[in-house]
């Protein structure tokens, strides 16, 4: 038993000599000239034949190959792992900068041979930023570690000064001249030739656009890039997509940046350090300002097409019916997909043009889109519901979908295929009491046409039954007078008070906007951000519709402020009821505590709306 024990180890090491043999480069991304650093090819078996490398064009080689070996085995629950390999590593260095393939690896093992990669090689200028050479020793023959990125940082003396050329943030554009609603990618990159601990900051509030941050989900990993003679560590520290709202020239301000720059205490007392009484570093606070971005923002061509949805990007759209047979009064579901790239988080869904006898359904909508460099790509989904209410053969025409393409700068149109729908009978009512279809117009006309003649016995009155002449003839005659005369009056005050349907809807515009505003605070209660930032914009944009008499096909910034400067409204008033109205379309995409951006939208919105009332109420 023990023999067959040992035997079965014994093949358990020999298993990475079976199995594809592997080999991995380990090398820096970047190094600066003159540097020595460290190049190394793990080789995931002991059984090698022969190992060479090609040539070493751009680098030189400066010792190797050193070897080393290892070999693992572990058991965990019953299974049992082990691995076993060979690592050659070479010292390396550089005699100019430029950009070199590590060389590629041959290896044969088992009379079969195997090739690494060959990755790349950043070398640096050699810069007065920065160190330039490592200073850990090892490895045979006196060769030279390669440092990390964090160790080539500068770490300064306690009270040096910490100028604008150590440490700043350079922000980029993708674009400076673009369309409304167009994605502009906004890039903040750190720039430092010190140690830091920390840096805070964020985008500020911005007045006429809509901001989404792209969420960097790893660690900010630091490189070295050469800049106006120096070596930086360098890191993308954060990125924003930004989509202009309004026509014209518009600015990006500063963002304050606070860095955590760690400086070196030559001075301090070892001894005191030991017993807790100092330390060998001290963190000093930096403020940073990222540059001011200012864009060129164009208005969209015009004429705009009637049914063009808000869309700017490049889009798609596909379709499917569930039913396409189906029987009266049963529901079918048509989903469209609209998917691309662009503002599709503020454009607004197709309008699907359903038979006349459908009964049709604010549709739902499904977010499946992810913020990337050129806005918001990925797909929505609408389900739209309709119940057809009479049996036939109907045609759903083709669905529209209009949008911009800033590239072609002209508006497209794409359609999905139109589909036809067999309605079978239902189950009683009139739709489907006939054995043919019928539509609407065919089904009144049957209940006011010719009835049935009437059959049975007759019935006769007597000369003594007769109504006409008696007193009750006289009473019923003289009540329907005095009826007809109260009906008079009261449809009077009634046309009377309809012929001023402008001034009831504005009259009522208070009242309605105050019922919204209650049902916003339920749902902020409720903790529900989605439906309480919709329930106050209806509020915000309903109350100026019924207060300036504006139809709802018609509500836009532009109508609104025209028509608020006719009634002499204060500028200051209409900028604020602009701002409640921005802050509301961008707080639920902002960061963030969501209980204390819903208060204080709800706070904004009914403040203003009060104000406006009260001053036009003056007028």
């Amino acid at each position: 038993m023990k023999r067959i024990l040992v035997l079965f180890s014994y093949l358990l090491f020999l298993l990475p000599a079976w199995a594809q043999v592997r080999i991995t480069v380990q090398a820096p991304s970047d190094v600066v000239e003159g540097d020595r650093f460290r190049i190394s090819y793990v080789v995931s078996t002991q059984d090698v034949e022969s190992f060479n490398v090609d040539s070493w064009d751009g680098l030189v080689e400066l010792y190797g190959p050193s070897q080393s070996r290892s070999s693992s085995f572990s058991m965990v629950n019953g299974k049992t792992t082990s691995s076993s390999t060979i690592t050659f590593t070479y010292t390396v260095t550089t005699e100019k900068p430029g950009t070199f393939h590590v060389p590629a690896a041959t290896v044969v093992s088992g009379g079969k041979t195997y090739k690494s990669g060959s990755p790349e090689i950043n070398v640096l200028p050699g810069g007065s930023g920065g160190n330039s050479s490592s200073s850990a020793q090892g490895g045979q023959g006196g060769g030279q570690a390669h440092q990390s990125q964090a160790d080539r940082m500068h770490t300064q003396n306690v009270g040096d000064r910490i100028s604008g050329k150590d440490i700043f943030i350079a922000v980029t554009a993708s674009k400076k001249r673009v369309f409304e609603q167009e994605a502009v990618l906004l890039t903040y990159k750190l720039y430092t030739l010190v140690n830091i601990s920390s840096l805070e900051g964020k985008m500020p509030e911005l007045d006429g656009f809509h901001v989404q941050e792209i969420n960097r989900q790893r660690q900010p990993e630091l490189k070295m890039e050469h800049y106006n003679g120096k070596n930086y560590g360098t890191v993308v520290w954060s990125q924003y997509v930004v989509f202009p709202q309004r026509t014209g020239t518009l600015r990006i301000p500063e963002i304050k940046y606070e860095a955590t720059v760690v400086q070196q205490n030559r001075s301090a007392d070892p001894f005191d350090i030991f017993f807790g009484g100092g330390s060998l570093t001290q963190e000093v606070r930096k403020t940073i300002m990222a540059p001011a971005v200012t864009l060129q923002v164009d208005a969209l061509p015009t004429p705009k097409p009637a049914n063009f949805s808000g869309a700017v990007g490049k889009f798609s759209i596909a379709s499917s019916l569930t039913p396409q047979e189906l029987k009266a009064n049963d529901a079918t579901t048509l989903r469209l997909t609209v998917t691309g790239t662009g503002n599709m988080k503020l454009m607004k869904a197709p309008v699907v043009p359903w038979p006349k006898d459908f009964e049709s359904y604010d549709p739902k909508k499904e977010d499946k889109t992810a913020i990337g460099a050129n806005g918001s790509s990925g797909s929505v989904l609408y389900d739209f519901i309709a119940v057809p209410r009479h049996q036939g053969k109907f045609e759903l025409p083709p669905v529209e979908f209009c949008y911009f393409d800033p590239d072609a700068r002209e508006y497209k149109t794409v359609s999905t295929s139109s589909y036809s729908i067999d309605v079978a009978k239902g189950k009683g009512g009139s739709s489907s009491s006939s054995s043919t279809s019928l539509s609407k117009e065919e089904i009144e006309l049957l209940n006011s046409d010719i009835h049935y003649i009437k059959t049975g016995e007759p019935t006769y009155l007597t000369a003594d039954s007769a109504l006409f002449g008696s007193n009750r003839y006289w009473l019923i005659y003289g009540g329907l007078f005095v009826l007809f005369a109260i009906m008079m009056f009261i449809f009077r005050r009634r046309a009377v008070a309809n012929a001023d349907l402008v001034g009831r809807r504005g009259r009522g515009a208070s009242k309605v906007a105050t019922k919204r505003l209650k049902t916003a605070r339920k749902l902020m209660a409720e903790n529900n951000a989605t439906a309480f930032y919709e329930e106050t914009m209806k509020a915000l944009w309903g109350y100026v519709g019924d207060k300036l008499n504006i139809p709802v096909s018609e509500l836009s910034r532009d109508n609104v402020c025209e028509k608020l400067n006719d009634r002499q409204m204060s500028s200051d008033l209409i900028d604020q009821f602009l701002r409640a109205l921005d802050d509301c379309e961008f707080a639920r995409f902002a960061p963030g505590d969501p209980a204390d951006t819903m208060d204080k939208i709800y706070t904004s919105a009914e403040e203003v709306i009060n104000k406006m009332e009260s001053e036009l109420k003056r007028k």
